[in-house]
């Protein structure tokens, strides 16, 4: 069985102030058995802990461990232990979460946090995040379908265009981004959260918003949709050029 763990469906970024908290791989994909892996930047922290919490389908965020360069081995939270929990640090603002012999009840959220000393706060906030959950047969996930539908002609009468990526597949989780010239889009996007459909498939809606003048310059816009592993990885390019024109 080839089970999905989700650091995010994202890559979480939190800002507070100067402070930066970055989180990757968006999607962890393994085998039962196998051990899984993700990593926690805190930015500009060096003093203080990392935290890594566990949040299940319909469960409130499950505090796992702490960990500090300091220290000699971390520090577990009631009902989580080592060896199939434990977390490592490359320096004192990078650490790892392991989760060894990963099994279905492992399939979860899993994210960190830290202490900002100067805004005095944990960052990120614990809020309600998107689940990602999945156990399949196989060696690895079909890719999704994508379509990618160009803007209106209404709406090209404003400044602004608007693409439109769906995405078909087989899981509720997928890490979408999109893509102009072959370099990653980092503003104007919003995707939605998975829509389990009737057919037992899942569908997740991304939009992205650009000016109608980059659009009439015929640039390539590209939708990157990915399940966790390469094969599992599907794009859809899209410019103006490429699209039929109103009679």
């Amino acid at each position: 069985m080839l089970l999905t763990l989700c650091a995010l469906i994202t890559a979480l970024t939190c800002v507070s102030g100067v402070m930066v908290v970055t989180q990757k791989p968006a999607v962890v994909t393994v085998r039962t058995g196998e051990t899984a892996t993700m990593d926690c930047n805190l930015g500009t922290v060096t003093d203080w802990e990392a935290y890594w919490y566990k949040q299940i389908p319909g469960g409130v965020p499950q505090y796992v461990l702490r960990n500090h360069h300091s220290y000699s081995s971390p520090e577990y939270s009631s009902g989580f232990s080592s060896p199939k929990f434990t977390s490592t640090h490359q320096s004192k603002s990078d650490y790892r979460l392991i989760i060894n012999t990963v099994e279905e009840g492992d399939s979860a959220v899993y994210y960190c946090h830290t202490w900002d000393d100067s805004a005095k706060e944990f960052v990120p906030h614990l809020t309600a995040l998107n689940i990602c959950i999945t156990i399949i047969s196989g060696s690895s996930l079909p890719p999704p379908v994508l379509t990618v539908f160009p803007p209106s002609t209404a709406e090209l009468q404003s400044n602004k265009a608007t693409l439109v990526c769906l995405s078909s597949q087989s899981v509720p989780f997928a890490d979408v981004t999109w893509l102009t010239g072959g370099s990653p889009v980092s503003s104007g996007i919003s995707t939605s959260t998975a829509v389990h459909r009737p057919d037992q498939t899942f569908q997740i809606s991304s939009s992205l918003t650009i000016h109608t003048s980059d659009w009439n310059m015929d640039q390539l816009y590209t939708c990157k949709v990915s399940l966790g592993s390469q094969t599992s990885t599907q794009v859809k390019d899209i410019n103006k050029s490429s699209c039929p024109t109103d009679s």
